[in-house]
């Protein structure tokens, strides 16, 4: 959902942006909507475009696989922290300041990736494209929904939530396209995205201003995270196949080209951007598909797939069967999409108005966490006890967390059953 990742990651969801306060504002100029929305998915490509790199950089500069996920983690650290820190903040400046904000020190992480000759200056460049994205996701959800046509209600949702995992895609099956055949693998792929980023700077500076300034931006730097006691038994029972999807997102993110390259034989770069596009694009296909769906109906069946298809990538990794191994992560991106709706709706579904900054704060942060902490320890276990029993460990792992969510669900539906079966009175 970047995606990264989010899926950037988010290749996951923003916090529900506020409106701002009503006041004088701009007529939309035709095209700022599709502009805004390209703008997102640019953002989010770029945060998945190291990915097919990974390898390349580990073979020159000989680091360790926990150094690896450690640098994808700094990445979720630099975005988690500008998701929580300046969220708010374009309600406050205006979003066209805080997206030029956020391109220039995207521009700034894509020179030093353009430069870097180590792991130093990779991690410098990764914290940056974190704080850039974590700060374009916000402003431009929230330009979305203050630029959506009146005859399209609705649309900017279906965007802010399709965008992460198609951005994901995108970037690292692209980045993978050009480190394959094209020259200048370490570099090319960054001198393109600062093309679009130039691109992304000019509709920025012709976009309507759609939020005027108001007081209160210093306040608003103020992280809010809770969990009211009263949405604890909806919120609760969903957030371990929301770590599940985000772990499994995160693996691939991070050691899923190493996997295809030492574990399944397949040597060349493009697959390592083809593992992410399994995964995240198939996952932004879902999304699209699903949105209109029930969460609650959505929390088993993505369970489901998570558990089965994270099992099927296992066996055909572990019997050297690429093809099977490809099926599984197509059917764990199913679950992967079905589980962000099933968990982002639950959250959006039991906050109040009053309380869903807050709660959506909260589901960012389990999200993220779950999406770079389990990395960093796979990353670890590699280099302890070897690529193929640290793979296998992590995705038992998802399995064991996603059957005991899916076990939980089937009980609290029949409980509910029952319930309304028993007469009153």
């Amino acid at each position: 959902m970047s995606a990264e990742p989010a899926v950037d990651p988010a290749p996951a969801r923003a916090a529900a942006p506020a409106r701002p306060v009503p006041g004088p504002r701009r007529a939309p100029r035709k095209g700022a909507f599709p502009a805004v929305a390209a703008i997102l998915v640019l953002f989010l490509a770029a945060s998945s475009a190291p990915s097919p790199l990974y390898v390349v950089y580990q073979q020159r500069w000989d680091f360790t696989a926990w150094v690896l996920t450690v640098v994808f983690a700094l990445y979720v650290a630099g975005l988690l922290g500008a998701l929580l820190v300046v969220g708010a903040l374009s309600d406050h400046l205006g979003r066209r300041p805080v997206l030029g904000a956020a391109i220039a020190l995207e521009a700034v992480a894509l020179v030093l990736f353009l430069v870097a000759g180590d792991v130093v200056v990779l991690s410098a460049a990764r914290v940056l494209q974190g704080i850039a994205t974590g700060t374009a996701v916000t402003a431009a959800s929230a330009a979305l929904v203050d630029l959506e046509p009146g005859h399209a209600r609705g649309r900017a949702g279906v965007i802010t939530s399709v965008a992460p995992l198609t951005g994901l895609a995108l970037g690292a099956l692209g980045s993978g396209l050009l480190v394959e055949f094209a020259p200048a693998p370490t570099r090319l792929v960054y001198a393109l995205l600062l093309a679009g980023l130039l691109l992304a700077a000019a509709a920025v500076a012709l976009l309507p201003e759609t939020s005027p300034r108001r007081p209160g931006a210093r306040a608003s730097l103020r992280p809010r995270v809770a969990l009211p006691a009263h949405l604890r038994a909806d919120i609760v029972p969903v957030v371990p196949v929301m770590i599940a999807g985000w772990a499994l997102a995160g693996m691939y993110l991070s050691l899923g080209p190493s996997v295809a390259a030492q574990l399944l034989g397949l040597r060349d770069h493009l697959i390592g951007g083809v593992v992410v596009t399994l995964l995240a694009g198939t996952g932004a296909l879902t999304v699209a598909v699903l949105r209109s769906r029930p969460a609650a109906a959505l929390l088993a069946p993505s369970a489901a797939l998570l558990a089965l298809g994270t099992l099927a990538s296992l066996a055909g990794t572990a019997e050297g069967l690429t093809w099977l191994a490809a099926l599984g992560t197509v059917v764990a991106g199913l679950g992967l999409g079905a589980s962000a709706l099933a968990t982002f709706g639950t959250f959006a579904r039991v906050a109040a108005p009053h309380e869903r900054s807050e709660v959506f704060a909260l589901a960012n942060v389990i999200a993220y966490l779950g999406n770079s902490v389990p990395a960093v320890l796979g990353g670890v276990a590699v280099t302890a006890v070897g690529l193929r029993t640290a793979t296998e460990g992590y995705a038992l792992a998802i399995v064991v967390v996603s059957l005991a969510t899916l076990v939980l669900s089937l009980a609290r539906t029949r409980a509910r059953r029952r319930a309304a079966a028993v007469p009153c009175g």
